[in-house]
């Protein structure tokens, strides 16, 4: 059973009240702006800040 469509769609940020989306591998929700990835377990999202684990983002030169 996947993640629940109409659910992603009403889930914000909890820190920042942002948008979320689901990553590639379908196991986390990111917040862009946070550089946060917040993690599903058991097909649940874990929306709790202290859980969260930040995203390293890359810069190519």
């Amino acid at each position: 059973m996947a993640l629940n469509e109409e659910l992603l769609k009403i889930l914000v940020c909890p820190k920042c009240k942002g948008e979320i989306n689901l990553n590639e591998r379908r196991d986390g929700l990111i917040c862009n702006a946070c550089s946060l990835l917040y993690p599903i377990i058991d097909e649940i999202p874990v929306m709790l800040i202290e859980e969260a684990k930040p995203i390293v983002v890359e810069k190519h030169e």
